[in-house]
């Protein structure tokens, strides 16, 4: 391998990093919005409702992100309604349609990690709020959403590093961000791995960037274990568990 030439390298794809962080952004907080309404549409909204989100989950779960890519950008365009609709400007665009697939692919794990985090919450917590006077948005927002938030980060930070990883399928449809750009060199250089060993490293940077914040905001919400030995850190997760 050629220092030199990986270090260009690295720089050139560095240029690629504005928009992956773009792709995922958008994508995590628009699926977010929308895990959340999957969510409560799984607990709380009947059997209609319930059935929906289930048919929706399903389906984004069990097929590949890469097919659903395709199917958007190259499906969508098949239908003469679609293309005669006020969101053709947006799903003819590479950029949107990418944005489209990872924001309805997170929402569908997403979904199930909010799920399992309200379903986390003791009921007996829930119990002795209402025994206190709190209900409604006091209740939740006081008792549930805290709880929930925490025993739901662990699994959310896993789907964030998964969703900065999976930017690097939006090459496939011409979108130019590190594997795009990492492409774009192998071509015009057939030096595969020292591009593709660059690109990896830029991922794991980003994404060791990524599992230090989710630590420091799980630091943040679990302030009765911050001063606490290791023994009783592991005890306080395990009790957290078992309820």
């Amino acid at each position: 391998m050629d220092p030199v030439f990986m270090a260009q390298t690295f720089v050139t794809l560095l240029d690629g990093i504005p928009l992956a962080l773009q792709l995922v952004s958008i994508a995590l907080a628009a699926g977010a919005v929308f895990a959340v309404a999957l969510a409560f549409m799984r607990l709380y909204g009947g059997l209609a409702l319930g059935s929906l989100a289930r048919a929706y989950v399903f389906v984004f779960r069990g097929t590949p992100l890469l097919v659903q890519i395709f199917l958007i950008y190259y499906g969508l365009g098949q239908f003469e309604d679609v293309r005669a609709s006020l969101l053709w400007p947006f799903l003819r665009e590479p950029y949107w349609c990418a944005v489209l697939a990872l924001m309805l692919n997170t929402a569908a794990y997403t979904s199930e990690i909010v799920r399992g985090g309200l379903q986390s919450v003791p009921f007996g917590q829930v119990e002795a709020a209402r025994a206190c006077g709190m209900s409604g948005i006091l209740l939740f927002r006081r008792i549930v959403a805290p709880i929930a938030l925490r025993q739901a980060l662990p699994g959310y930070g896993n789907e964030v590093i998964l969703m900065v990883k999976a930017t690097s399928l939006a090459s496939i449809i011409t979108l130019m961000e590190i594997t795009g750009l990492a492409h774009r060199l192998i071509s015009e250089t057939f030096r595969a791995i020292e591009i593709f060993v660059c690109a990896g490293a830029i991922y794991l940077i980003m994404n060791f960037a990524v599992t230090r914040a989710i630590k420091m905001v799980e630091h943040w919400l679990s302030p009765h274990l911050r001063d606490a030995p290791d023994d009783a850190r592991a005890t306080g997760r395990v009790a957290a568990i078992s309820h």
